[in-house]
């Protein structure tokens, strides 16, 4: 990693982008990606494509998404008590004594979420709050302070905690659920500018937007770019810590490499040439088994138009949906690694279907 790739790491990371509200962030990530792409396309509700090699009949796409969950202001009290409701999958569990920030027109408010003190709740029921019980302090006496800071009702917030390193090995904080994804993608963008590499296809490095509420913005632009492959990344929940059942999600490990996935949206064949690639670099890889869906934006390419030819290449990650979320440094290379390795094999006339 360059020190410049470091400086946009933690750039990228440390700003909010809320589904539906990720334009900020996009701009950063296309402002990063410009100097390795040749044009860039950004659609109505923000997705951003950078473009390598344009007008070739073969077109390639590898993919992350940009969003993170957040909340929605739903009711402000009489008091200043501002109460929310989820913007994709926010733990109501963990808000509790976090910070926030608010996101307002006139800038960035600051807030907690309060919490009666342990002494005066009655500890011997289910102390898991529900998200109608979750309340933001901005430090207001009524209503109309509140309004006057410029936050209504629709104003989005998102916890306040930025990226860290723990022990040298692990990148820790809020949102890498996949803003790491949108990180590595572009790296990937990077190696091959600097490797003077002509591929023999258009490449769309693409950061969709909306995963968090439906895989939306991946939907839209599959539609609109019509690959004929897709190497989708994002995050799959790492098993070893406690609180988990291999039996049921997998044994899958930080550190241990990037997760090939097998699954209905999964094209075997595309699949099996990322496990060729991984086995004849000699890189790390775990597989995991899905059922019905991957539940990432790989569903919404597979499934888009015709039918395209996708694959999932997964980052391990700890306590996801939290404000400590974890992913191992080794593992972030490799699957940057991986993905390049894989476009270097690619010819740009690949048929993957099963019966030809």
């Amino acid at each position: 990693m360059t020190d410049k790739s470091k400086e946009f790491l933690y750039k990228y990371l440390n700003n909010a982008s809320p589904t539906g509200f990720e334009s900020t962030g996009q701009q950063i990530w296309l402002d990063y990606l410009k100097p390795y792409i040749e044009e860039q396309i950004v659609d109505v509700y923000g997705t951003a494509v950078g473009v390598i090699g344009p007008g070739q009949d073969y077109k390639v796409v590898i993919e992350a998404h940009s969003d993170e969950i957040a909340w929605f202001v739903n009711y402000i009290s009489d008091e200043g008590y501002i109460h929310v409701r989820r913007n994709g999958g926010s733990d109501a569990s963990i808000a509790p004594s976090m910070r926030v920030n608010l996101h307002t027109a006139k800038g960035v408010v600051k807030g907690v979420f309060g919490w009666p003190a342990i002494h005066v709740r009655d500890t011997s029921k289910d102390q898991t709050p529900k998200v109608h019980e979750l309340f933001i302090d901005v430090g207001a006496e009524n209503k109309d302070q509140v309004l006057e800071m410029g936050i209504h009702v629709g104003t989005v917030v998102t916890f306040a905690d930025g990226l860290d390193e723990l022990n040298d090995k692990y990148y820790v904080g809020r949102a890498l659920d996949n803003r790491m994804g949108g990180f590595m993608i572009a790296e990937v963008a990077r190696m091959l500018h600097e490797n003077n590499v002509k591929l023999p296809f258009t490449l769309y490095v693409v950061n969709a937007v909306q995963e968090e509420i439906g895989l939306r913005g991946a939907e839209m632009i599959s539609r609109r770019l019509k690959p004929d492959l897709a190497i989708c990344t994002d995050v799959t929940h790492d098993t070893q810590s406690p609180m988990y059942n291999k039996k049921e999600q997998g044994d899958l490990k930080s550190g241990a490499g990037p997760v090939i996935c097998y699954g209905p949206a999964v094209q075997n064949n595309l699949r099996d040439l990322l496990i060729d690639v991984a086995e004849q670099k000699s890189l790390p890889f775990q597989r995991q088994a899905v059922s019905r869906s991957t539940g990432t934006d790989t569903d919404s390419f597979a499934y888009s138009a015709e039918g395209v030819a996708t694959a999932l290449i997964s980052l391990p990650l700890k306590y996801m949906h939290t404000t400590v979320e974890m992913v191992h440094k080794d593992d972030v290379q490799n699957v940057i690694q991986l993905m390049y390795d894989v476009l270097l094999s690619l010819k740009g006339d690949e048929d993957f279907r099963y019966i030809k």
